[in-house]
């Protein structure tokens, strides 16, 4: 098995099977159309409806819940058009994947995630966001809850639209947020989550981006800058993969396994610890064999990272499978329990068909919208290779688990396109860095003018203070945009 796996012809096989997904990426390009994309969006939303009244057609309160669910399909539609690419964009940045392997790998890995690992019960209403209580009445909190729903998903479709990738988690607690102020006050917000949440903006991106770039840093002083860069990539990169694959060994026992077995973290870590010293075990003679062969230049380096960016990109989109599709289906679950008993503030048990719905979504919304948000992650906000990508894959993981530990709500998008940002920005500084260092050694060495400098700069700012703009402006837009729709709701009901 180990010779197979190290065996050239081996990655060629892996090469043609990914290549098999040709034919998903020209289905995708055709249906990415707008109109074509629209018809088959619109034709699943009335589909959940359908499924809504089969399993909810003999209770009250029927063309509710069907209406919740239609709005619940289309968030879940959003979510896979904007928030599946930051697992996907590195590697079909990196070109490790191309885009319909990209597409496939997620669709499967989403909806596995969502239907085996997905959260069974939601213990507070959108984290805690609200008191369900000071909603008064069951209808005034499906209102709310519908309000919510409808203005996060708006916004989500917005975000993607001019190409921003936004926290679908913050856009549903901003319609939350929204919903409740204008049903029950300011009182009704419970403040302190509210800015721990805040809090999270900075600090996400920011942990993201530092330990991305921390790891390139040490792929780049270990491997890249060796005279010998093949001698030294069979010794970093086993214990790379072996990191890897602890980290993430760990973040699924932590965060994607809820449903099947509870975990604590020090149990997490010691799971991570000991698969990732037994794959850097198993990658050392992977490794040496795979590297046979190989010219001593960087471009060689990226065949090693390939694998492991490719199965990186598989287990992010199962753990956000398992995580995010709370997202679509959280209210749309919370709706179907009020309008079923008339009980909404104990814990939310969301029901199987609820959970396809929110899964299905999520595959759809990625297969018809995906690939302009997986251009932007993966290639258009900086340039990444295998390299690159693979430290953004791993500061992601690394990342959830450090704000487990501390407590501190994170959103994944922040994270993974902080990472990107903070490998763009690591390269500036890089670059800038031994072009110093050059001018030292070589005096007569060109100094480039201020606009040259600028237009060199490895990051597009352009980007940059649009991804930022949109992270700052979720939340309050979120909320304003469902407490708008909230008073139009009571306003024609009453």
């Amino acid at each position: 098995m180990t010779e197979q796996q190290s065996d050239p012809r081996h990655l060629e096989t892996l090469d043609r099977d990914l290549a098999r997904f040709s034919n998903l990426e020209t289905a995708t390009s055709i249906v990415a159309r707008p109109m074509v994309g629209m018809g088959i969006s619109f034709l699943f939303v009335v589909l959940a409806g359908i499924v809504a009244m089969l399993f909810f057609g003999q209770e009250n309160n029927t063309l509710i819940v069907v209406v919740a669910a239609c709005l619940g399909a289309y968030m879940a539609l959003n979510i896979g058009a904007n928030d599946v690419a930051n697992n996907m964009g590195p590697a079909v940045g990196a070109n490790a994947l191309s885009m319909g392997g990209a597409i496939g790998i997620a669709i499967i890995f989403e909806s596995a995630g969502a239907l085996l690992a997905g959260g069974d019960v939601v213990s507070t209403i959108a984290k805690g966001i609200i008191a369900p209580e000071s909603m008064g009445t069951a209808s005034v909190f499906v209102w709310a809850m519908m309000s919510a729903l409808l203005s996060a998903a708006l916004w989500v479709n917005l975000a993607t639209w001019i190409g921003a990738p936004v926290s679908t988690t913050h856009s549903v607690v901003g319609g939350v947020m929204g919903a409740g102020i204008a049903a029950a006050g300011f009182a009704a917000v419970n403040w302190p989550t509210m800015g721990t949440i805040a809090a999270s903006w900075v600090i996400s991106p920011v942990l993201g981006g530092a330990i991305a770039a921390l790891f390139l840093w040490l792929i780049k002083s270990r491997i890249i800058y060796r005279d010998d860069k093949i001698a030294a990539a069979r010794k970093w990169v086993p214990v790379l993969v072996g990191i890897m694959a602890g980290t993430f060994a760990s973040y699924l026992a932590l965060k994607g396994l809820k449903k099947i077995i509870k975990i604590d973290l020090p149990t997490a870590l010691m799971i991570g610890a000991a698969i990732g010293l037994l794959v850097w075990l198993v990658m050392i003679p992977l490794i040496r064999k795979q590297s046979e062969g190989l010219e001593n230049r960087n471009k060689s380096l990226k065949v090693l990272f390939g694998i492991p960016l490719v199965v990186s990109a598989a287990l992010l989109s199962f753990a956000h499978g398992a995580n995010d599709v709370a997202n679509a289906v959280g209210p749309l679950a919370a709706i179907v329990q009020a309008s079923q008993s008339g009980n909404f503030t104990h814990a939310v048990s969301i029901p199987f068909w609820v959970m396809v719905i929110g899964a299905f979504g999520i595959s759809f919304g990625l297969f018809l919208f995906g690939p302009k948000l997986i251009r932007m992650v993966g290639g258009q906000i900086t340039k990444l290779n295998p390299m690159r990508a693979y430290c953004v894959a791993l500061s992601a993981a690394i990342t959830v688990i450090i704000a487990s530990w501390l407590g501190l709500p994170v959103s994944s998008t922040h994270i993974a396109v902080g990472a990107v940002f903070g490998v763009g920005f690591f390269r500036e500084w890089d670059a800038e860095r031994r072009s110093r260092m050059a001018r030292l050694t070589i005096p007569e060495r060109a100094i480039y003018a201020p606009e040259e400098r600028r237009r060199r700069k490895l990051v597009r700012r352009s980007h940059f203070m649009t991804i930022i703009a949109a992270w700052i402006i979720t939340v309050p837009a979120a909320a304003i945009l469902s407490a708008s729709i909230f008073f139009l709701i009571n306003t024609s009901i009453g």
